[in-house]
């Protein structure tokens, strides 16, 4: 038995997930160019590109087409993982996932708002997605 309260993993996952969603453009998707995967902005020719399973389970194989895979869709999967795997071990909540996650989120925009004070005279701005789906701007106003 464990009390419902904030998972710590979820809240650094959270706070981690957001910071590189500030430096990173999460509009990115994972495509095979020139014979290499990686993250970049869409072109015209390029492949989506997942990796799945093989038939025995042991190792991953590259699979085009489908979907594209989004910087931001596998960032905020990655902050979930790492958070849920804490409620399948009995440890935590649903809502302790959910929360804590959102709270992580609020520290790292936190942290950002007080860093973009640092810069007045060379101002920046940042937009950060959050886990709602909502744009949060951080920086010159």
């Amino acid at each position: 038995m464990h009390p419902s309260y904030g998972a710590g993993h979820a809240t650094v996952a959270g706070a981690c997930v957001t910071i590189l969603k500030a430096f990173f453009d999460t509009n990115a998707v994972f495509v095979r160019r020139d014979g290499q995967d990686r993250f970049a902005l869409h072109e015209k020719g390029d492949d989506a590109v997942q990796y799945v399973p093989d038939a025995t389970g042991a190792s991953l194989t590259a699979s085009t087409g489908g979907d594209f895979l989004t910087l931001e869709g596998e960032l905020n999967k990655l902050a979930a993982n790492i958070s849920i795997g804490r409620n399948m071990a009995g440890v935590h909540y649903y809502s302790d996932y959910y929360d804590s996650l959102r709270m992580g989120e609020k520290i790292a925009i936190g942290i950002l708002e007080e860093q973009a004070l640092g810069y007045p005279t060379d101002p920046f701005v940042l937009t950060v997605p959050t886990f709602d789906g909502d744009v949060v701007r951080i920086g010159a106003r």
